[in-house]
């Protein structure tokens, strides 16, 4: 005989009344039990009630959960969500872990409203029991279908951090931290990036020690043993998700050295022939920026010499040689070698890097002709770059504010901070021998304004040939850096943590753009410039 709402209502009240002897009425808490296989009012009367005395009742726990979830998956989606919010009320003891474990399949809905409740009961027994929780939800992970295992982990990387200090213990944070590990042994490149948001975020794990147990991570899902194969997409997204992740970890005592060294000698070989893993992303480009965000964490290098030299080769590459004139003593237009600002801005930071670790690197282990062709190819690049920076302090003269923000101006902020950093740099490697004491800020990355700095007339023109070094020549450009890198807040000045394919790799496109653009604009003072570089 089904059970109605009189008889829920009845046996309701011979519980309530009941006091200290509630387990004297356990036929009355069956009634109850009864009730998730009535009608639609009697499984939402049911769904109340029956946590309500559940702890009154330990023989009939299995049974009471049971009727629980059976009314979590009820066809009618509101009897599902009064089920699901008095859900945590049988989230007591031993029953904590099969809670959790239920809350987190139901995280599978697609009804929005249901969703946050679910959302809201697991947070609920996370304020009980943080460890039990997570058992749960880790268990899922592991052993779950698909969309569980997915929304689960979101749900991780997106509430733990939300989660206050005396809930989130040392002991719960080591449980992550422990889990998440065995996890991340077979995982997609989107799980990863959201696993590591979750363990970076932990407390423990903000000390020297933990930041290291951090970039162990990824080196392992790096999987840095193997050689790269540059035609295969998702090895070449492997590395620059694993590098992307490691970045922020990198500092003067937890050092870049494995990746650094990866790069130079797995990924420079192949720069050409690296196959993107995201269509219209400058690979290339992509793969120098981050090669130059780790350079200056780079520690002892078993090879250094071998990958400087590698990296001097690939430097070489992007910096051309003048151009050959004509009979006439003209040069043609199509004749002209192309500047790929955005590259070698990357390489010679990266270069200048490496160098501070063997100083007599150009000095004693570049051979002469070497060095000749090289100091020719610095000089032209430099002659160059002084004609853009002209052009571009003009076009930005006068400008502030909201004037700044327009994308041209963007674009001509980034490629002026771009040619003043090559040129501050290539003033260290004119040195003799080669300095590499200035410092700079990557094109890409926010600009920390120094204090208490007076202004001073900026000075461009003290490039001079062959790399003399009668003039001050290197604390010059840093004043001039100062006083002219003011880029306006935006996409591409960014922090890494926010990366995405696309925003600051569209940036460096349009910069460049920018600087061809710029150079139909300049070909005649090329030309007049070459004529003054005397190859010897």
């Amino acid at each position: 005989m089904a059970v109605t709402i009189e008889d829920l209502y009845r046996s309701y009240g011979i519980l309530a009344d009941a006091k200290d002897n509630l387990c004297q009425h356990k036929d009355a808490y069956q009634v109850i039990l009864n009730g998730v296989k009535g009608g639609a009012k009697e499984k939402r009367l049911a769904a109340q009630f029956i946590p309500k005395f559940f702890s009154s009742f330990p023989e009939l726990a299995d049974a009471a959960i049971n009727a629980q979830l059976d009314l979590c998956e009820d066809e009618d989606v509101s009897i599902r969500r009064q089920a699901i919010k008095e859900l945590p009320r049988f989230a007591t003891g031993d029953n904590i872990l099969r809670v959790a474990d239920i809350l987190t399949q139901l995280l599978q809905t697609d009804d929005t409203a249901e969703f946050n409740q679910v959302t809201a009961a697991l947070i609920s027994i996370f304020k009980m029991d943080a460890k039990g929780t997570l058992g749960g939800l880790f268990s899922q992970i592991l052993h779950g279908e698909d969309i569980v295992r997915e929304r689960a982990i979101k749900f991780l990387s997106t509430k733990l951090k939300t989660l206050p200090e005396d809930v989130m213990s040392k002991e719960v944070e080591d449980y992550v931290f422990a889990e998440t590990k065995k996890v991340l042994e077979d995982v997609t490149g989107e799980e990863f990036v959201l696993l590591m948001r979750v363990v970076s975020g932990l407390h423990v794990l903000q000390t020297v020690n933990g930041r290291q147990q951090l970039v162990e991570l990824v080196v392992e899902q790096a999987d840095l043993e193997q050689a790269l194969n540059p035609s295969e997409p998702d090895a070449v997204d492997r590395l620059l998700q694993c590098t992307r992740q490691a970045l922020p970890l990198f500092s003067k005592n937890v050092h870049s050295t494995r990746f650094v060294t990866y790069f130079c000698e797995h990924v420079l070989p192949n720069l050409s022939t690296l196959t993107s893993p995201v269509a219209e992303l400058d690979i290339q480009l992509e793969v120098l920026k981050l090669l130059a965000e780790m350079s200056p964490f780079c520690g002892d290098m078993e090879k250094l010499e071998a990958n400087l030299s590698m990296m001097f080769t690939k430097l070489m590459e992007f910096m051309p040689l003048p151009p050959e004139e004509a009979e006439n003593g003209e040069t043609s237009a199509n004749e002209e070698p192309k500047l790929q600002f955005s590259y070698v801005e990357c390489l010679i930071f990266s270069f200048h890097q490496l160098g501070k670790k063997l100083p007599d690197f150009l000095v004693d282990k570049v051979d002469a002709e070497r060095l000749k062709d090289f100091k020719i190819r610095l000089q032209y690049f430099a002659r160059g770059l002084q004609v853009y920076i002209r052009q571009l302090r003009v076009a930005l003269q006068g400008k502030t504010g909201d004037a700044l923000k327009t994308e041209e101006n963007k674009i001509k902020v980034v490629a002026l901070k771009i040619t003043n950093n090559i040129n501050v740099l290539i003033k260290d490697l004119f040195h003799n021998p080669p300095s590499y004491k200035s410092t700079v800020t990557l094109s890409w990355k926010p600009v920390q304004k120094p204090e208490g700095v007076a202004t001073k007339r900026p000075s461009t023109e003290d490039t001079g040939s062959g790399g003399s070094t009668k003039k001050p020549v290197v604390s010059l450009p840093r004043r001039d850096a100062r006083q002219i890198y003011n880029p306006p807040s935006g996409k591409y000045s960014a922090s890494i943590g926010n990366f995405t394919y696309g925003e600051k790799d569209s940036v460096a496109r349009d910069s460049n753009r920018y600087h061809s653009l710029l150079y139909l604009n300049v070909i005649f003072q090329q030309k007049m410039i070459n004529k003054t570089i005397c190859i010897k």
